[in-house]
């Protein structure tokens, strides 16, 4: 049984082509530090032969993109560029890649002074001169403030529509159309109505589908799952992430749970299940990536997940992120947050500060907090 697909459009990416009915490209990201060139041309090449046809590389600065150079002899993968805030290191490792993956909240805080149109233009002039490819990274954690306060606080799925949408309408406008949109979010549900609703807007536009900070294993599989079979049943999706919290040695899992999703979707053997379950605690933890400040987060991912146990029956989400980039966005929706830093960990109720905790006296904070919302609840 072949997958359905919508007849969106081709983008090369080295060499393999996303979009035009072609098999969809399942992909990954290193969870290694850029500039420890020896582990990250291990894990490039561990993802390329597990079967990742885009392998992503975080470059933050200077070093890092001078590692990439010697990444870049050393790998037979094909390579997208996470740029982070500073869009400019794209002069320096577009002629050493295949793609650029750029995220428009990201852009509002680099240079602000200066227009996101024109950071974008750079950007074209940049991948035009390098035959690079662009995808269009939107997060529900990190969209641009300016889009995000035109909606109600709890409308999350309208600020990432219109953010996709004008940075689409621009690139078309530009000229350039070799690019792809994601639209992330933790919540299944969310991801399948976004980008439902993207792919009726621009059904020609290529769409990499993935559930942001779905957590750990197997948890985090269940909630891909469930985005997936639904959009990707419908001809939506031409590639894939399975983002898990795993530590370095176990980072191919993602993608062998990526082929089996698709496997399964191709051969009719679903689960049919439709909606997350929202009657029960939710985990949810940013996958490992380059940006990890601390090793210590995947450990202390796991410690909360065998200490909130006990809390299993109760409605609330407790996030666990390690890095500066997602973790204030995503903390501040969830009941209780987890933002870990290189040498202690922030304690977040909603939007709120509780707090900054070694990682030793952590878990015993939060479950403090957790029994508090528990008595709340049943009281």
């Amino acid at each position: 049984m072949e997958l359905p697909r919508n007849p969106t459009r081709a983008v090369k990416v080295g060499n393999v082509t996303i979009g035009d009915h072609r098999p969809i490209v399942v992909q990954s990201m290193c969870a290694t530090r850029t500039r420890d060139i020896d582990a990250t041309v291990c894990q490039s090449n561990d993802l390329h032969q597990a079967g990742a046809g885009i392998v992503r590389i975080a470059v933050d600065n200077r070093k890092d993109a001078a590692a990439l150079e010697v990444i870049r002899d050393r790998t037979e993968a094909n390579i997208s560029i996470d740029l982070q805030e500073n869009y400019r290191m794209a002069g320096l490792v577009a002629p050493l890649v295949q793609k650029i993956r750029y995220n428009p909240g990201h852009l509002y805080h680099h240079e602000r002074k200066r227009s996101w149109q024109d950071k974008v233009r750079y950007l074209v002039d940049i991948v035009e001169k390098n035959d690079c490819a662009i995808r269009i990274g939107v997060n529900a954690g990190s969209v641009d403030p300016r889009i995000k306060d035109l909606f109600p606080a709890d409308d999350s799925i309208s600020p990432m529509l219109a953010s996709a949408e004008e940075h689409s309408e621009l690139l078309d406008n530009i000229g350039f159309t070799r690019y792809v949109v994601s639209l992330k979010d933790s919540d299944p549900d969310k991801v399948v109505e976004v980008n439902r609703r993207f792919a009726e807007m621009r059904p020609d536009i290529p769409l990499h589908l993935g559930v942001t900070e779905a957590g750990l294993p197997p948890d985090g599989v269940t909630k891909t799952r469930i985005a997936f079979e639904q959009l990707i049943s419908q001809g939506i999706g031409d590639t894939i992430r399975v983002s898990l919290t795993l530590p370095n040695a176990r980072k191919a899992e993602e993608i062998s749970a990526g082929n089996e999703i698709l496997s399964d979707i191709a051969s009719g053997r679903v689960r049919g299940v439709v909606a997350f379950d929202r009657t029960h605690l939710n985990i949810i933890s940013c996958p490992s990536c380059s940006r990890v400040e601390n090793e210590a987060f995947v450990d202390l991912a796991e410690d909360v997940k065998k200490m909130t146990d006990y809390a299993h029956d109760y409605p609330f989400t407790i996030a666990v992120m390690g890095c500066r980039v997602n973790g204030p966005g995503e903390t501040d929706d969830a009941d209780l947050g987890l933002w870990c830093g290189p040498r202690a960990v922030t304690l977040k109720k909603g939007p709120e500060t509780l707090g900054r905790y070694s990682y030793d006296e952590i878990l015993g904070q939060l479950r403090a907090q957790l029994d508090k919302l528990i008595a709340l609840h049943s009281g």
